[in-house]
């Protein structure tokens, strides 16, 4: 009896261990990821939080979460990320907020190009006289509402 159990469980565990696998291929599969599967194009996510501003990291500063490597400007950045990643992580993936509320589309932005709202840190595109982060800010509630729902669609 007791090897059924260990049997069991064993299973279990395997199969949760795949779930967890088959997440994070799809988070590096959707995400919006730099060389080496790292995200917001090797900026420090906690940095647009602590400083209000948008600053490089380093390659020897970093950590991983599901799947996607974070570079960070320092070990104590790095260390507010891992205690609480999902807080510093870019909406939609790091794809441009307003692109994803205005279509569903997944377009490149620029780091540099950034607004927290709600905790939240969101990316834009601008480029060739185009920032939309001004169009967001034009109708923020809205675009945020369809943002989340096509979003939410690539995890279907």
């Amino acid at each position: 009896m007791k090897k059924v159990i260990l049997l069991g469980m064993m299973v279990v565990l395997g199969l949760a261990s795949f779930a967890q696998a088959d997440k994070t291929e799809v988070r590096k599969a959707n995400f919006n990821l730099a060389s080496k599967q790292t995200g917001i194009k090797w900026y420090d996510p906690v940095a647009y939080f602590t400083e209000g501003k948008a600053k490089e990291g380093k390659p020897s500063i970093t950590a991983t979460y599901q799947g996607i490597n974070y570079y960070f400007e320092s070990a104590a950045n790095r260390d507010l990320f891992k205690a609480n990643p999902s807080k510093y992580e870019p909406q939609y993936g790091g794809w441009c907020a307003y692109a994803m509320g205005n279509d569903g589309s997944k377009v490149e932005v620029d780091p540099e190009t950034f607004k927290v709202t709600n905790g939240k840190l969101y990316l834009f595109y601008n480029k060739f006289f185009t920032n939309t982060k001004k169009s967001w800010d034009k109708d923020e509630a809205h675009l945020m509402k369809n943002a989340d729902a096509n979003w939410g669609k690539t995890f279907k």
